[in-house]
């Protein structure tokens, strides 16, 4: 009779082997650092990715390791002082929506308006841009204010039936109005936009 072979020990499982060294966290805040200061120095069309690596003290081949060019960059240094820095909301709708407004003016005036005039003019030409800066920074900014509006129809402060997506459009949209206008942002600015919007939300008497 043959005898019975042992069966074989399974080998162990292999661990995956990271490739390349990890990557520097200090190193990927220098590069966002680096490109918000020049984008607000220079305008999106004058910035490159040489700038942005001398001014972050990295390679060319470092920075592009990360980004794949100028329009990925700039969107990622835009949604970190967008969103990354973003107020918390606090559960009163008036105080929230001024420090979103607040926070707006404050990161244009950290990036310039190069940015927008991007947007408006060249999205047949800067795809990556514009989709970066939606997908990142737009389209979340505009959730926070939404989102503190739609808390505050749940306790019965603004009416049932507000159009809140409009009504995110007036905030903002009164923003970008008044910066065009240049006649200046006054302290007051903020309050008067959320108080004039909280005039036609709120529920009928």
């Amino acid at each position: 009779m043959e005898e019975a072979r042992p069966s074989p020990t399974p080998a162990p499982a292999s661990t995956p082997r990271r490739r390349g060294r990890p990557r520097s966290e200090a190193v990927g805040e220098a590069i966002l650092e680096a490109a918000a200061r020049l984008l607000g120095e220079r305008g999106y069309a004058a910035l490159t990715m040489e700038g942005i690596a001398a001014e972050a003290g990295i390679s060319k081949p470092t920075l592009y390791l990360r980004y794949g060019g100028k329009a990925e960059v700039v969107a990622a240094a835009f949604a970190r002082l967008r969103m990354g820095a973003a107020p918390a909301p606090a559960g009163d709708l008036r105080a929230d929506l001024v420090a979103q407004l607040r926070h707006l003016r404050r990161v244009y005036a950290t990036v310039g308006m190069s940015v927008l005039g991007v947007c408006l003019a060249e999205e047949e030409h800067e795809p990556d841009l514009i989709a970066g800066l939606r997908e990142g920074s737009l389209e979340p900014g505009r959730r926070l204010m939404r989102d503190a509006m739609a808390a505050a129809r749940e306790r019965g402060e603004i009416a049932a039936d507000a159009d809140l997506d409009t009504a995110v459009e007036m905030a903002v949209g009164a923003f970008y109005a008044h910066h065009l206008a240049g006649t200046g942002f006054d302290e007051g600015w903020a309050e008067r936009v959320v108080d004039a919007l909280l005039r036609g939300l709120r529920p009928a008497s």
